[in-house]
């Protein structure tokens, strides 16, 4: 049987979509079946590549080459759900890589169910995606995408509170402000698999932004720092570019974070608000 960190690294280092989904929940089930039987897994070590296997498609481009299309057109909503599609599936290799990647650094157990529930979740949320896109006449890998999705990892390769800080506290907590107003976009066209998909991810990606926040205030305890301090400096230092408003304030304060985190890094002056 293999370490907790293997599997993690079987999963980075598997290149098709739907193969890396299938290993990432399979790894899950096997995790938490132990854990349940009072028998644990070792969590054990294993080096992570410095990035995750991808396929040959989609073209990966900068994010300034990546065409922008109005999701008021059929071919629109499926550049979105494509855009969706591969930020789940960068999602899957971000909850599997922080597991072998900071093993030096002693965590309860339940960090890992927290990721590996997580990573089981991504990858349900990319076959949800993947489905609606083939139902639409299209696939992940028809169309380019943004290069720049695995920045934070690399930036963070060795800051395992940055990395808590910039990828579930500040991009997964994005999710949470735009994906009602996407939900709205095909709740519009009447796609209701579309619909469907994109809810069950607004609501599990809640859980993913908490479990960051989580983790992150109990290593500023660990080490008496204050948690709001250390995360305006590690934004500053591993973000690049302000956060941008509108904030869901409500799904952000259901997921632990506070708006004194988020409003003095944002590019508009708190008393914009409306």
């Amino acid at each position: 049987m293999m370490s907790l960190s293997e599997m993690a690294v079987d999963v980075l280092t598997t290149s098709d979509g739907r193969e890396k989904t299938e290993k990432s929940r399979n790894h899950a089930r096997a995790w938490f079946a132990a854990r349940a039987a009072g028998h644990p897994l070792p969590v054990g070590s294993a080096t992570p590549p410095l990035r995750p296997a991808r396929p040959a498609q989609p073209e990966l481009r900068d994010p300034r080459d990546v065409p922008k299309r109005k999701p008021g057109s059929p071919q629109g909503r499926i550049a979105l759900l494509h855009a969706v599609a591969h930020i789940e599936l960068n999602a899957v290799d971000l909850h599997w890589d922080i597991i072998p990647r900071f093993t030096s650094t002693s965590m309860p157990l339940g960090f890992y169910d927290d990721w590996v529930k997580s990573a089981e979740e991504e990858a349900k949320h990319f076959n949800l995606v993947c489905d609606c896109l083939e139902e639409m006449g299209s696939f992940y890998g028809a169309l380019p995408a943004h290069a720049g999705m695995w920045r934070a990892a690399e930036d963070t390769v060795d800051d395992l509170m940055g990395r808590l800080a910039v990828v579930p506290m500040v991009l997964e907590a994005r999710g949470l402000d735009v994906t009602p107003g996407m939900i709205e976009i095909f709740r519009k066209a009447k796609a209701d698999s579309a619909v469907a998909a994109l809810e069950t991810i607004y609501g599990e990606e809640v859980g993913h932004v908490a479990y960051g926040s989580k983790w992150f205030h109990f290593l500023c305890g660990r080490h008496d720092l204050d948690p709001k301090d250390v995360f305006h400096t590690l934004v500053r230092k591993y973000f690049h570019g302000a956060l941008k408003p509108p904030f869901n304030e409500e799904k952000r304060a259901e997921a632990g974070l506070a708006p004194d985190f988020y409003w003095p890094l944002a590019d508009t002056p708190k008393s914009g608000r409306s």
